[in-house]
């Protein structure tokens, strides 16, 4: 294929895309009843061992296809706009090109967080054809070290291959703090992704309960000078940056367990892949009532939350409906006093 022609496919696809994506936005944002993202687990085993990561294990089996085709019909079900699928590895699992093939039939936008190393021009063909959406690859350093091994160098030939290969939209997501050694890998990161067609976006790299640790000065430097690269798109809507960056509280509304879910490998919604065990509900039986309730319910780790996705599918109902849901264990409230607020109470893994 020409350079002409695979450029015009490229581009045609993203116009598909982003004619999708525009109508996904519009109807989530007049009903607040449907999931706007979910991320779907199809295997822990991850390839990698990185230093900071506890989503992972190197054991794990892949989770059966035919249940991960009825996760994904469940998913459908509720109208979930965005289904992402995560890890773990998720390139591991021997039959992903089916399970995104089954997303798009459910007329959701895929996705995936990979670490890229298993990608070649072959199976990012394959990914093409299954009908990708978008790929997000996480490298956190130039160099390899203990940290982690998602390095430039060890992935730069792959980002070659992507932006020869790739119809879908690719993001590069390079972190700061979190023990990191070298905050400006982050921006050499970031002007490479550019340099090759991407997208570029940074994050922090949070504790083990999804909380942020405070960075230094440098890194609060790279941090936005790297914010300052990205493209005008949906993550620059992310305007808590500066309160992140300065290891500052966000008031905002988390709207995890409805407007975002996380669904594990064993089939379990939980808020967040940092909150895991609430509410803990299987997706075959997730309602509407849970999703109105998750909705309106105030989640006591969302001042100091780094979780960008649920961050921006949130953005959906900052302006509207405070979270006042009266705790049901609670004697109701006299009519002129103010309803108890639900807390959820969250300790750190």
């Amino acid at each position: 294929m020409s350079d002409h022609v695979f450029r015009a496919r490229r581009d045609w696809a993203a116009l598909k895309r982003r004619l999708r994506e525009l109508k996904m936005i519009a109807y989530r944002a007049f009903h607040t009843d449907v999931p706007a993202m979910a991320h779907l687990i199809p295997i822990r085993r991850c390839n990698l061992s990185c230093e900071y990561c506890n989503e992972y294990d190197d054991f794990s089996k892949p989770i059966a296809t035919e249940t991960m085709l009825e996760r994904v019909d469940q998913l459908g079900r509720l109208g979930t706009g965005i289904i992402t699928i995560s890890g773990g590895e998720p390139l591991l699992h021997p039959d992903l090109d089916q399970i995104i093939t089954r997303i798009r039939s459910t007329g959701a936008i895929t996705g995936m967080i990979t670490n890229g190393y298993l990608l070649t021009a072959a199976r990012i063909d394959r990914l093409n054809r299954a009908g990708l959406d978008h790929m997000q690859i996480s490298i956190d350093n130039v160099m390899p070290d203990a940290v982690s091994k998602k390095s430039l160098k060890v992935l730069d030939r792959k980002l070659q291959v992507l932006s020869e290969h790739a119809l879908f939209h690719v993001n590069i997501n390079s972190v700061v703090g979190g023990g990191i050694r070298n905050p400006d890998d982050a921006l050499v990161i970031a002007r490479r992704a550019i340099e090759l067609g991407f997208s570029s976006t940074i994050g922090i790299i949070h504790d083990g309960g999804g909380q942020l640790k405070p960075l230094t000065p440098k890194e609060r430097e790279i941090y936005i000078a790297v914010k300052g690269l990205e493209k005008r798109n949906f993550s620059q809507l992310s305007y808590f940056q500066e309160a992140i960056a300065n290891g500052q509280t966000n008031k905002w509304r988390c709207r995890a367990g409805a407007r975002y879910l996380y669904v594990c490998e064993e089939g379990l919604v939980h808020y967040c892949s940092q909150q895991r065990g609430y509410p803990g509900k299987p997706l075959a039986s997730y309602s509407i009532e849970d999703i109105r309730r998750e909705y309106n319910t105030r989640k006591d780790c969302a001042p100091h939350c780094t979780v960008s996705c649920v961050h921006y599918v949130s953005y959906f109902d900052f302006w509207r409906n405070p979270q006042h849901l009266p705790d049901p264990r609670l004697p109701l409230p006299a009519p002129e006093a103010e309803p108890e607020l639900v807390q959820i109470q969250f300790a750190g893994r």
